[in-house]
């Protein structure tokens, strides 16, 4: 009889750990935003891909280009409108603490709308550059590299690209049911064997680090927590 308590092994081929790799391919919505108030009423309709994207995929940006803030609205508060006060309340939106995206568009909302109780001249002044809309589809592709146990993932994270950490740390938790990554949802596969791992690997914050610390804090932590194994 099947153990319905088992741990659920990510879809992978032969219970390998499949690595891949991903790009965002931006998709125009046609919705602009030239005033705080256009930008709330565009943001409590648009499609959830638009909200990820703009939140997330400054994470796929140039890796040589410094991040004033993490999400694209934070951003525009701050270049757009020149509200450092709205920026920076923006940029403090950990969207890894919401269960979806809907819930996480709910609270872009509440901060906008407190805003613009405190300012009434943001209903209608204008940016001194739009907001524009995008949303996303990500692309995903095999790089048909397998690996068997977890301590073969201490040699090889190091060399991942990016954006493989990306799709494997980070869109990982809009796909598996439980918000997990692919790594420690893999793990899990194991029993208790990797527990002090997977625990270190959860408190890697997503969200305020960028994909290279990211991956540097997955390296540091396989290597020092995943003992290799004997010859």
């Amino acid at each position: 009889m099947a153990n319905d308590d088992a741990p659920f092994c990510p879809p992978v081929a032969a219970d390998a750990f499949a690595i891949k790799d991903c790009a965002l391919l931006t998709i125009a919505t046609g919705k602009k935003a030239t005033t705080l108030k256009e930008l709330q009423n565009h943001l409590s309709t648009i499609d959830p891909d638009s909200i990820y994207l703009h939140v997330w995929g400054s994470q796929l940006e140039s890796q040589f280009e410094v991040r004033e803030y993490n999400n694209h609205f934070a951003s525009w508060a701050r270049r757009g409108l020149h509200d450092d006060t709205l920026a920076e309340r923006l940029a403090m939106v950990a969207p890894n603490e919401y269960a979806d995206l809907e819930e996480l568009r709910q609270e872009f909302l509440e901060v906008i709308a407190e805003r613009l109780e405190e300012k009434e001249y943001l209903h209608w002044v204008l940016a001194t550059e739009p907001f524009e809309f995008i949303r996303s589809t990500i692309v995903v592709f095999d790089t048909a590299k397998r690996v068997e146990q977890p301590e073969e993932l201490i040699d090889l994270i190091p060399h991942l690209s990016t954006s493989s950490i990306f799709y494997h740390f980070i869109d990982a938790r809009r796909r598996l049911p439980i918000n997990q990554d692919d790594f420690r949802y893999w793990l899990t596969c194991w029993g208790d064997r990797y527990a002090e791992l997977n625990h270190h690997l959860a408190a890697i914050d997503p969200y305020f680090n960028g994909l290279t610390t990211i991956r540097q804090q997955l390296a540091n932590a396989f290597e020092r927590y995943c003992p290799r194994k004997s010859p």
